[in-house]
């Protein structure tokens, strides 16, 4: 039984196919290593064909950006920062323009009243002084007054446990000097038996 034509014709046309693929990667492994070894011989042919590649950096940079590219929120916080900082940078220029304004114009009535505002200010400056100086002197008392109630009544206020070691080593260092003392005075004591027998 013969097969059918339509059948026979396939085959001839999938060999055909396949011969053809089959030369053409041979004919694409030839191309790829005359192009790796025309690079080695020369560089700008290695350039040329290296651009493929770069195209492709570029796009995933391009991917990579598109990824990185900031939401809504991002964009409302940059322009609040960005608005805020230009009305505060507005405000600082007013302030120091109304400032230097200010001096240029009364200046020269400050050096007019001067000998009205010199003593007036020594006053009052010497008056803030002493009270500020007076109310925390009394603080000050006032709160070491506090702090020595508290010690004596044994609450343990803050810091008392270095004022009771302090007071432990003066308390050993006065029994100590008591001890030489006493060592020392009865060796001067001895010493002058010593030399005045009779006495």
């Amino acid at each position: 039984m013969s097969p059918p034509v339509h059948l026979s014709q396939n085959t001839s046309l999938l060999s055909h196919l396949l011969t053809t693929s089959h030369t053409q990667r041979k004919t694409q492994t030839t191309r790829t290593l005359s192009l790796s070894t025309m690079a080695d011989r020369n560089p700008s042919h290695a350039r040329a064909t290296a651009r493929p590649n770069q195209t492709f950096n570029a796009n995933s940079f391009l991917r990579k950006l598109q990824t990185h590219t900031p939401n809504s929120a991002q964009v409302v916080g940059f322009l609040t920062l960005f608005i805020s900082g230009s009305i505060l940078l507005f405000l600082t220029g007013l302030t120091i323009t109304a400032t230097v304004l200010g001096l240029i114009f009364f200046t020269p009535l400050l050096i007019i009243s001067s000998p009205i505002w010199v003593p007036l200010g020594t006053v009052l400056f010497l008056t803030v002084a002493g009270f500020l100086s007076f109310c925390g002197f009394g603080v000050a008392a006032v709160a070491g007054l506090s702090w020595m109630y508290r010690y004596f009544r044994g609450l343990h206020p803050p810091g008392s446990d270095r004022v009771d070691y302090a007071r432990s080593r003066i308390y050993d260092t006065a029994t100590h000097v008591k001890d030489y003392a006493r060592e020392y005075g009865g060796y001067l004591q001895s010493k002058v038996k010593d030399a005045a027998p009779g006495a």
